[in-house]
C-alpha cells in the first residue's frame, strides 16, 4: 500500500497549493498586517480588499486587451458532423452549403462544373477568399487534417483550388464601437461562420526507374471534392473579461462602503464637536 501511494505524483499539486497559500499570506497578509496596526482590523481589511480588487481590475483589463494571462478556448476549426468531406457535388445542397440544388451531371466537364458552382456559391452569399489572404492558408491546412481523418486523401494527392467563406469573422462578431467597428473589445457575441474548401485530385504520378518523378498535375477528368467546416471563434478573452467586470464591481462597491463610512465618521465628529461646544 505504501509503495502504491508513493507512486502517485503529489508533488506538483502540493507545491502549487503551497505556493498559492504562501503568496496570499505574504503578499495580502503583510499589507493587511500593516494597515490593521494603523487603522484597525476591520477598516484595514476593507482597505486591503479594496486595493486587491482594484489591482485585479487593472490586471484583468490588461489581460482582456492583449489576450494574455488566464485565457479561454482558442479559435479552432470544427467539423460539420456528417458533412465534412463532400465527395459528391450534388450533396452540397443536402449538406446546407447551397440554398438551391446544383444542376450537376456526372458527365459534365469538372472544370466547367467547378466554375458554375463557384458562381452559384457567390450568388448564395459565399465570398471567395483570395489565395494571398491568411484565411486561405489557415483553411487549407485544416482541410488537410479533415481529409486525412476521413481517409479521403493523403498529403500530396490533391491541391486546394478555392476557398469560400460565409459570414466572415470581421462581420460575425458584435457589438462593436466606432464608426467602422474598429473597437471590438466588447464583441462578446458572434455567429458561427462556415468555410468551404474546394479540393482537386492530382493525376497518378508516373514513376520510372532512374528518373525523377513528374510534377503533380490536377486531374481534370475527376470531379472536385469539398471540405465543409465551421469556425469556432472560441472564448480567448472571456476569463479576463469576467475577472475585469467582477473585480470592477467589487472595487466600486467597496469604495462606496468606504465613502459611506467616511461620511458617518464626519457626521459623528461634527455632532461631538457641537455637543462639546
Amino acid at each position: 500500500m505504501s509503495s502504491a501511494l508513493l507512486a502517485i505524483g503529489w508533488e506538483p499539486e502540493l507545491r502549487g497549493i503551497l505556493t498559492v497559500l504562501i503568496g496570499v499570506a505574504v503578499w495580502m497578509g503583510s499589507v493587511y498586517l500593516i494597515l490593521g496596526t494603523n487603522v484597525g482590523a476591520r477598516l484595514g481589511f476593507i482597505v486591503t480588499l479594496t486595493g486587491l480588487m482594484g489591482w485585479m481590475a487593472l490586471m484583468g483589463g490588461i489581460w482582456w486587451m492583449y489576450g494574455i494571462g488566464l485565457r479561454g478556448d482558442v479559435p479552432t476549426w470544427t467539423q460539420v458532423e456528417g458533412r465534412t468531406v463532400i465527395q459528391d457535388v450534388g450533396l452540397l445542397y443536402e449538406a446546407g452549403a447551397l440554398d438551391d440544388p446544383f444542376d450537376f451531371n456526372k458527365e459534365d466537364d469538372p472544370v466547367e462544373s467547378s466554375a458554375a458552382l463557384a458562381e452559384q456559391l457567390v450568388n448564395s452569399g459565399w465570398a471567395k477568399v483570395e489565395p494571398s489572404a491568411p484565411e486561405f492558408g489557415q483553411a487549407q491546412s485544416q482541410a488537410a487534417v479533415f481529409l486525412e481523418q476521413e481517409s479521403a486523401f493523403t498529403n500530396g494527392e490533391y491541391a486546394v483550388t478555392a476557398v469560400f467563406e460565409i459570414d466572415p469573422p470581421h462581420e460575425s462578431a458584435f457589438p462593436k464601437l466606432g464608426p467602422n467597428g474598429e473597437f471590438d473589445q466588447l464583441a462578446f457575441f458572434h455567429k458561427p461562420y462556415f468555410t468551404l474548401v474546394e479540393v482537386a485530385p492530382f493525376q497518378e504520378l508516373r514513376e520510372e526507374p532512374g528518373r525523377a518523378p513528374t510534377q503533380p498535375e490536377i486531374d481534370n477528368t475527376q470531379q472536385r471534392q469539398y471540405v465543409f467546416m465551421v469556425r469556432d471563434l472560441g472564448s480567448l478573452r472571456e476569463p479576463a473579461a469576467y475577472i475585469t467586470i467582477g473585480s470592477t464591481i467589487a472595487f466600486l462597491a467597496l469604495c462606496l462602503i468606504l465613502h459611506r463610512r467616511d461620511r458617518f465618521v464626519a457626521q459623528n465628529l461634527e455632532r461631538k464637536a457641537i455637543a462639546a461646544a
